[in-house]
């Protein structure tokens, strides 16, 4: 017994201390990798960050090329990206293996020299968080800087796991409807469920019991998606606001339309 105990007390103390894990599942065979052996591979390096979406300044990091973590993942890959609070952002692989120009980065918290808090927040970003590198050229949006990362893993396609959030199959391939299907899983996805479906657990299910377009006008519902602030301010609120530059009018039509083609396709809970 006393052997066991020592030979415990041995391991624990070869760990890291503040040492954090990251899980990837790809599927074959889903994997831990630690904090401290992340920022030790040949291929990190020190990068800066101009314009950081968390923190909303510059910031310097050590990080690592995420799709070097990938091995195995192909361009037809949907990839979810799951944060300790319950942000799941979707991504899909082709975006991280060949972002045409853009480059996602794993940056890896230092448990010795912690981030700063993110603004309005306790907490900082840590231990792990995706930050991108000329984000403009693959059109990347906020909710693809996922921070608070706990595990990366390969999915179906939101559509065959959430059956209930497609519209309707007899719609036209070009249609405004299924378009904003396409908006609403990159940009509201990975916080609001709808029709009770869907990973993410920080903000309120988007079709039920009520749907935004059965009690917000047009014209606020649309200035609530730009700067939810300005339209209801309170010190905890967490969504952000999406700008013409990162939601271009065109998009935010077309999520409008779909929502109100879903408040008609109600499932329950």
């Amino acid at each position: 017994m006393l052997l066991r105990l020592l030979c415990l007390l041995a391991l624990l103390a070869a760990l890291p201390a503040g040492a954090a894990e990251l899980k990837i599942d790809l599927g074959h065979g889903a994997k831990t990798l630690e904090s401290s052996q992340l920022a030790t591979r040949p291929d990190a390096r020190t990068i800066d960050i101009p314009q950081d979406v968390a923190y909303r300044r510059a910031m310097r990091y050590r990080a690592v090329p995420l799709k070097a973590l990938l091995a195995g993942a192909t361009a037809g890959d949907h990839l979810q990206f799951v944060a300790s609070d319950g942000f799941a952002a979707e991504v899909p692989a082709a975006l991280v293996l060949d972002g045409h120009g853009a480059e996602a980065w794993l940056a890896i918290e230092d448990p010795q020299q912690p981030w700063p808090a993110l603004p309005g927040k306790s907490q900082g970003a840590g231990p792990f968080y995706v930050v991108w590198t000329r984000p403009e050229a693959g059109g990347v949006n906020p909710e693809q800087w996922p921070y608070q990362l706990a595990a990366i893993r390969k999915l179906d396609a939101v559509a065959a796991r959430f059956p209930a959030m497609a519209p309707d199959p007899a719609l036209a391939t070009g249609s405004p409807e299924r378009r904003g299907f396409e908006v609403f899983q990159h940009i509201c996805l990975a916080c609001h469920t709808l029709n009770g479906q869907g990973d993410a657990r920080l903000g309120p299910d988007l079709n039920v019991p009520y749907n935004p377009t059965e009690y917000l006008r047009a014209d606020l519902l649309r200035a609530y998606v730009r700067d939810p602030q300005a339209l209801r301010h309170w010190p905890q609120a967490k969504m952000p606001g999406f700008d013409a530059k990162v939601l271009s009018d065109a998009d935010l039509d077309a999520l409008l339309a779909y929502l109100r083609h879903m408040a008609g396709r109600k499932h329950g809970p």
